[in-house]
């Protein structure tokens, strides 16, 4: 893939749409931190910025308690620089703000999920793809700045791309040059850690088998293996659970704890046990601390990996430590994602010039 980047334009005085990664507790910094370099690029540039992006399921109907007003106070504290906001998303209110934009600005769209439009497909349904238009028209550039997300097929995400010139955020970027490693001439054996309290992960078996040397499973997925939907195979090293099913057993510990100490590549994705509770922390802190001893490329994703390596103190420990989850094991089972397919797609010039407004 040829992902375009953003530091090969100047933008100075363009409004530039950054579909941020918004999707966090109100008072949670980490994630906006690492967007960072991306706004200040912007900011040096003297863009006028409009940042759009969603918070939580609110399912196309407004909900107060997932406005994005307090996300913009916490972004603005981070960059140290004043972010407007206005409680609309493609209304008359959110243009006339956008039309008062002066370079160096910033300007917070509401919670993108408030209109149902943004949750369907662009290339599927008409509205949707109305949508990603009305949005397009308030810049003249885009960028994807929300790894996270962007195994979804929304319109903020794959329509955008279509009516805009566009790139990759620094940190989407990055995180496309630190999983792609996993891919591409990996250092063997690749060994895969899929646990945690989530059923679906299982569903990525198939996937790994094709990438992965070992496949180590824990937390709550050894006991949905039964189920025959998945397909088991010989690359597999199932955990037991104790008695109360809330952590692996010493036993499994030490079969985990030998694959990784073999291992040239590690994947984490999820707990292995309850690890808030420290009686139930010993499979998570031995197997973490195991992966972060390694010699090998070690990467991980996920809200409660991160939790737990953050009460580890192990964060300088990990290669890369993504801010997704779902969209980490989705990029590194297909290799790619919907939302940086769009990137490496050719925008409707005449659209762009025709809708567009002064």
């Amino acid at each position: 893939m040829t992902i375009p980047k953003l530091e090969s334009y100047d933008l100075e005085s363009k409004r530039v749409i950054v579909r941020g990664d918004l999707d966090i507790p109100q008072g949670d910094f980490v994630r906006l931190e690492k967007s960072r370099r991306t706004y200040d690029y912007l900011l040096t540039q003297k863009a006028k910025i409009i940042i759009v992006g969603h918070l939580g399921r609110p399912e196309g109907s407004a909900d107060p308690g997932l406005s994005l007003a307090p996300i913009a106070k916490n972004l603005q504290s981070v960059l140290g620089h004043p972010v407007k906001f206005v409680d609309d998303v493609v209304g008359e209110k959110a243009r006339s703000e956008v039309s008062a934009l002066a370079g160096g600005e910033l300007l917070m769209l509401e919670n993108l999920r408030f209109d149902p439009r943004e949750l369907l497909d662009p290339g599927k349904d008409s509205g949707s793809e109305e949508f990603a238009k009305r949005l397009a028209s308030f810049g003249d550039f885009y960028v994807n700045e929300c790894f996270s997300a962007s195994h979804r097929v929304h319109a903020s995400l794959v329509g955008l791309p279509k009516f805009l010139p566009h790139a990759a955020g620094m940190r989407l970027e990055k995180e496309i040059e630190k999983l792609s490693r996993v891919l591409t001439n990996s250092r063997r054996p690749v060994v895969v850690i899929l646990s945690g309290l989530k059923e679906d992960k299982l569903g990525y078996v198939s996937s790994f088998d094709k990438l992965a040397d070992k496949i180590l499973i824990g937390g709550r997925l050894p006991e949905y293996l039964g189920n025959k939907q998945y397909a088991i195979s010989d690359k597999l090293v199932v955990a037991d659970l104790i008695a109360d099913k809330e952590d692996i057993t010493i036993h499994s510990i030490e079969r985990f704890e030998k694959e990784i100490a073999a291992a040239g590549t590690i994947v984490v994705s999820g707990p292995l046990g309850k690890f808030e509770d420290e009686s139930h922390r010993l499979g998570t802190e031995r197997v973490f601390r195991a992966v972060a001893n390694s010699q090998a490329y070690k990467v991980c994703g996920g809200g409660d990996t991160e939790a737990a390596i953050s009460l580890l103190n192990l964060e300088d420990k990990f290669d890369w430590i993504s801010v997704g989850g779902g969209a980490m094991l989705e990029f590194l089972a297909n290799g790619t994602l919907p939302g940086i397919e769009a990137l490496c797609t050719a925008y409707d010039f005449h659209f762009s010039k025709k809708l567009h407004f002064q």
